[in-house]
Order: C-alpha cells, then structure tokens, then sequence
C-alpha cells in the first residue's frame, strides 16, 4: 500500500505534495534502482565506463543487452533504469554532439551535453501529460582540458564525480569507490576498481559474459569498447585477486 500522505499527490507530475515532494520523481528514482549496477570512474588516463548485463534468462542473447553507448568519438555514456527512456536520451544526446560540431566546428565538452540533457530531463518533470524518464546515465568525456565524469538524475539533477555508480548496487559501489579511489589512477587501475565494485555489488556473480567495459583515453580522445577477449583477461585476474584475497 502507498503511504498515506502520497494519496493523491502523486497521480499528477505538476502537484506538490505539502511536503514539497514531486512523487512521480521519486517514482522514476525508484525505476532506476531496479535496474542493473553500472559505474564510471575517472583516472589521470582516461575514463572507464563497467556495467553489470546479466542476462534474466538464459534464453537471452547476451550480446543483444546494451547498457553502454558512444554518444561522440570522446564521450560515452552507461545507463540504468528503464532501457527504452535511456535511448531515448542517447539519442536526443547524440543529436546534440552533432548539432554542436556543425555550429561551432568544434567537439562538444561532456558537460555541456549532459547540462543539455538535464536540461530535458527537467522539462518532463512540470508539464502534464508527460512522465520523468526512468533513467539515470553515467556520461563520461575527455577533451583538452582533462577527463569529465557526470550522473544525471530523473530529476534533471547534474552532479560531476570523480567515480560513481548507478542502478541496484550503487551504495555497496560507493563504498568500494570510497575505500579504494585515487586520483592518479591509470586506465588500468581504473577498470581494476571498477571490476571489485561490479564483484562487491553483485555479491560475487561477476563473469566475462556478465560485464561490458568501455574507455575514453585521454591521449587520443576516442571512445573504445573492450572486446571479449579483453573483457576475459580483466575478469580473470579480478577472480584470482579475490581469491588470494579470501585466502588472507
């Protein structure tokens, strides 16, 4: 049963509740949180976007599951929540990197793009007849200045992180994130701590088939998602770490 004091209050995205609470908000939140763990991290290399892609069914091509999108050569995003609201959004991203590099001839900073789809993101929070999309996404990007690292909320909230998490084990993510994060990380590094907040969040259920990884370095500025094989190698070693780990 709903609360009592949400009676009402949440049947239309415009009415505040006397709380000052926009319910469907915490609804499309609650979306989010149902949906797999998916993390970025920014090191001094580059960027790592890792996600979580178990399959519900073992009649489910794993391939077919994607949950991390390039969104320009140097940006790229990682989704979780509602999959249909999240391409909706890469999407409406996508236009706008290349609006932005036919205007200004220039490539758009990962800022600006995830400003712009907060910005959209907001909108469908106080006009009727619309609802807040069930989705948050992790955008990551590198340009001139540096790597940039921002999770948007259903809200329209942006906040920029140095490493953050996403989805169904976001807290016991963070809390890895918390113990382990260094700022002069390489990419390497970067998907190592990753790989054990994957392992922690989904309480050791992490295989090669279970995880997709993507990079942006920040030398040469290009969006790249690991191949299997690559994805295997990584795997392997964070499964022999925990084991000497568990050993100790």
């Amino acid at each position: 049963m709903q609360p009592l004091q949400s009676a009402g209050y949440d049947r239309a995205i415009t009415v505040f509740s006397p709380d000052g609470r926009l319910f469907q908000v915490e609804y499309a939140r609650e979306a989010v949180k149902r949906g797999t763990t998916s993390l970025g991290v920014k090191s001094s290399e580059g960027i790592v976007l890792v996600v979580d892609k178990r399959p519900t069914s073992k009649l489910v091509e794993p391939k077919s599951i994607e949950k991390i999108f390039q969104i320009d050569q140097h940006i790229g995003a990682a989704t979780s929540g509602l999959v249909a609201d999240a391409r909706a959004l890469i999407e409406k991203a996508r236009i706008e990197a290349q609006v932005n590099r036919i205007t200004y001839n220039e490539p758009i900073r990962a800022e600006t793009l995830s400003k712009k789809i907060c910005d959209m993101k907001q909108m469908y929070t106080q006009h009727g007849g619309v609802r807040p999309f069930g989705s948050a996404l992790i955008i990551g990007g590198v340009n001139g200045k540096g790597c940039q690292l921002f999770e948007t909320d259903p809200s329209g909230a942006l906040i920029e992180y140095k490493a953050t998490a996403i989805g169904a084990g976001r807290q016991l993510a963070m809390e890895e994130f918390e113990k382990k994060y260094e700022d002069d990380m390489d990419l390497n590094q970067a998907i190592e701590m990753a790989l054990d907040a994957v392992y922690e969040a989904t309480e050791g259920k992490t295989t090669p088939e279970s995880v997709e990884i993507a990079i942006i370095d920040a030398k040469d500025q290009k969006y790249k998602k690991l191949s299997e094989e690559e994805i295997k190698d990584h795997v392997e070693e964070l499964l022999i770490r925990k084991e000497k780990e568990e050993e100790e």
